[in-house]
């Protein structure tokens, strides 16, 4: 089921409208659709280098806009059916801790999202869940998503159809080694 639905978005990067296409398919990965909109905005770019940044642009505001759906759906939905089967198993007193502790780090679980391979949905939805102060998820959502598509599009910009297999293969290890290193970074700074 995930290869024809892989293949079928592959599909859509060769259709005339295939921009509309891709604010549809980034607009729901950030909520519900299990294919990364990677997938179609690179072979848009490599057949049409000089909209590279369009197609990056796009793939942010609608990425951001799907996000801002994820949210309201933990938000939403929550209480109507997460909270009961939290009460039912006897969790729902550590899930106000869970979400405590969410919050305290919850800008940098949507920064992490948004630019590794990590489902962005999952966060996106958690952080409705634990209603993780809307500002805060809308900045990190737009730094976090900025930087992973517009890193792919100044690279197929740059380099074109030479840099597809090192981005389809390896960019995702990058952005988490990327992560690390930050995290490593600011540990070191505040703690030695």
């Amino acid at each position: 089921m995930i290869r024809g639905l892989y293949d079928w978005t592959i599909s859509l990067a060769e259709h005339r409208y295939a921009l509309v296409a891709l604010a549809i398919v980034s607009f729901l990965e950030s909520s519900v659709f299990p294919i990364p909109p990677d997938i179609l905005m690179i072979p848009m770019i490599i057949a049409a280098p000089r909209r590279a940044f369009l197609i990056a642009t796009v793939c942010l505001v609608s990425s951001v806009l799907g996000g801002l759906l994820g949210y309201y759906i933990g938000y939403g939905l929550f209480e109507s059916v997460g909270r009961p089967v939290l009460e039912f198993y006897g969790k729902d007193a550590y899930f106000e801790e869970f979400a405590t502790r969410y919050n305290e780090w919850g800008a940098w679980a949507v920064l992490i999202a948004g630019v590794t391979p990590f489902p962005y949905k999952v966060i996106t939805i958690m952080s409705g869940v634990t209603q993780l102060n809307l500002g805060v998820f809308i900045v990190a959502s737009i730094v976090a998503r900025g930087l992973r598509f517009f890193i792919v599009a100044a690279l197929l910009w740059k380099f074109g159809a030479p840099i597809r297999d090192f981005i389809e293969r390896r960019l995702g290890l990058m952005f988490i080694l990327f992560v690390v290193l930050l995290a490593g970074g600011f540990y070191v700074v505040k703690f030695l």
